[in-house]
């Protein structure tokens, strides 16, 4: 084992949370930043994240706020302004107007990971192993091409997603938020579908099922409860697609992951003495829509300003200034059970509220 720097700040997880902590954390702080992929260089191995890739109107807010604009690579298209949602319970089909920003989600976390500056140490194609508490520190076990590490740092920040590492070792007694399989298969297409579509059906699965397109292809994909056969649901949900019309070949990328749906607050759970989680990572992710990069990045820029304006007791203002993201997700159960509930989705939808023709004739 090698024993390298000591660190003030180590942040496990590259993503939106922990790429935004990193460029926001004060130069003064020697900062660390793991991730298992290779955000620094392209190559054909990189693992894609299991991702929708659409930017919701809450994580826009949140990009404005930090004072930044998506830049022109990271797009990709059609760029949506409407949803199609099919109640396929209730047999009923609508179109909502609603702005998404359709991007290339692998290019977005790149891009977030090169505003970070020069003073964080990036170690990418690395594994978060464990962490133990020695003494003041923390040592930190990670293993880098085949090589175990051990550093030490004062803060430990989990941003490592559903799948946290950091989250298990440290609150192993605690309640996790309810956990979902996600799978997403990727198709070619010559047709056009410009609208993001939402699928209802709870014989696939309680939460929902979605089509993207991405350019030339359709991402198809749906999460399903993770007691239930994930693969075998996913497959009903192919074939109702195609009776309904929609052309489906062979898929030509295949992805999956697990995601969380945190239905209580008790299964949020954000720190522990000096070891944070951000993001995903502590539950924070609408239960209504699955959309996390909005809560990954608030939950970032407000563990950065916390440390950085009360270093030594930055954990109770984390506490205190995250209220507003579990307040968020008690509002956004409440619309699941709008969302969700069989009878009352089919009393919205048949009554048009909010909904919008759409004249493909124009």
């Amino acid at each position: 084992m090698l024993f390298i720097m000591v660190y003030d700040v180590v942040i496990v997880g590259a993503g939106p949370g922990g790429s935004t902590l990193a460029r926001l954390l004060d130069e003064k702080y020697k900062v660390l930043l793991i991730d298992k992929r290779n955000l620094g260089s392209y190559t054909d191995n990189n693992k894609e994240k299991c991702c929708g890739g659409l930017l919701a109107p809450d994580a826009q807010n949140m990009l404005a706020k930090l004072g930044l604009g998506i830049p022109q690579e990271v797009l990709t298209g059609p760029q949506m302004f409407s949803v199609n949602s099919i109640d396929f319970d209730n047999n009923i089909e609508r179109y909502y107007q609603r702005h998404y920003i359709n991007i290339n989600r692998e290019k977005f976390d790149r891009w977030l990971v090169s505003l970070i500056p020069n003073s964080v140490e990036l170690c990418f194609n690395s594994l978060y192993k464990s962490y133990k508490k020695v003494d003041d520190y923390i040592e930190v076990k990670l293993n880098k091409d085949g090589e175990n590490i051990i550093v030490k740092t004062k803060i430990l920040v989990g941003a490592d997603g559903a799948i946290s590492r950091v989250r298990e070792q440290t609150f192993e007694h605690k309640k996790s938020p309810d956990k979902y399989v996600s799978i997403q298969h990727w198709y070619k297409t010559k047709k056009e579908m410009p609208y993001y579509t939402s699928i209802f059906d709870k014989e696939i699965t309680d939460f929902y099922s979605w089509l993207i397109q991405k350019e030339d292809s359709i991402l198809i994909g749906t999460a399903i409860p993770i007691k239930e056969d994930a693969n075998e649901k996913f497959q009903l949900l192919i074939s109702k697609l195609k009776k309904q019309g929609i052309d489906i070949g062979e898929a030509e990328k295949k992805s999956g992951t697990l995601i969380m749906r945190t239905r209580k607050i008790r299964q949020i759970n954000s720190i522990k003495d000096n070891v944070v989680l951000i993001g995903e990572a502590a539950g924070f992710i609408s239960p209504s829509s699955a959309e996390g990069i909005s809560y990954a990045l608030k939950s970032g820029s407000i563990l950065a300003k916390c440390i950085n304006e009360q270093h030594y007791d930055f954990g109770k203002k984390y506490n205190k200034k995250t209220r507003s993201l579990k307040t968020n997700i008690i509002f956004k159960n409440l619309k699941s059970i709008l969302m969700y509930n069989k009878t009352i989705r089919r009393w919205i939808m048949k009554s048009r509220i909010l909904s919008m023709n759409i004249d493909w004739d124009i």
